[in-house]
């Protein structure tokens, strides 16, 4: 009897030893996920890789040109194929850009976060926001709509992709929109502030 209890004391300590099992991270976005105009490996997805090592998976499953709507169409087959832990979910950027209704970019989000959650994963939801030029009335209630979402969705929350350099011209590509690769382990840095807490 004692050498049972030993021996499942043993069991105990060697599984209490062991390291969190690895979880699988999608990041579903547009071409400021996707890597557009960047060499490959430049990314803030492919840096956030080699960031967290063969700890984590992280899974690229980004569009360029995509919008909310499209995103919400391709979600199903992406969750059914890379079987995430948590979804990054960074699309809405190509709406807004668009000018499309923003209460629609809202609630194709929203259904995209039941998406996730139905099939099991923690979503994430990533901020974004818009140039002065399209207005501060369209401007201040896009990037309101993250948040509200966020609040109402209680979701672990990126405020803004683009935290630390929007107004820094030097940062972009010479498209005005697209981040260069200078500021992508910015980005990469962001986003892993909300999402280390999950892979805990």
């Amino acid at each position: 009897m004692r050498f049972l209890y030993r021996w499942l004391n043993l069991v105990v300590l060697a599984l209490t030893a062991l390291p969190a099992a690895a979880a699988t991270v999608m990041v579903f976005g547009d071409s400021l996920s996707a890597g557009y105009g960047l060499s490959p490996g430049q990314g803030w997805v492919a840096l956030m890789q080699t960031e967290l090592g063969t700890k984590h998976r992280i899974v690229n499953a980004s569009l360029s040109g995509e919008t909310t709507a499209g995103g919400l169409t391709r979600l199903p087959d992406a969750l059914k194929k890379h079987k995430p832990d948590v979804v990054v979910i960074e699309l809405g950027a190509n709406d807004g850009l668009r000018g499309l209704p923003i209460d629609a970019m809202q609630d194709n989000l929203a259904k995209m976060v039941g998406l996730a959650r139905h099939a099991g994963a923690k979503p994430v939801l990533v901020g974004m926001a818009l140039p002065p030029n399209y207005g501060p009335q369209y401007t201040a209630k896009f990037r309101g709509s993250y948040a509200a979402l966020a609040r109402r969705e209680k979701l672990p929350f990126v405020p803004l992709l683009f935290a630390g350099f929007a107004t820094d011209r030097a940062r972009f590509q010479g498209d005005g929109i697209h981040p260069n690769a200078g500021a992508q382990p910015v980005m990469r840095d962001t986003v892993l502030k909300t999402l280390r807490p999950l892979l805990r």
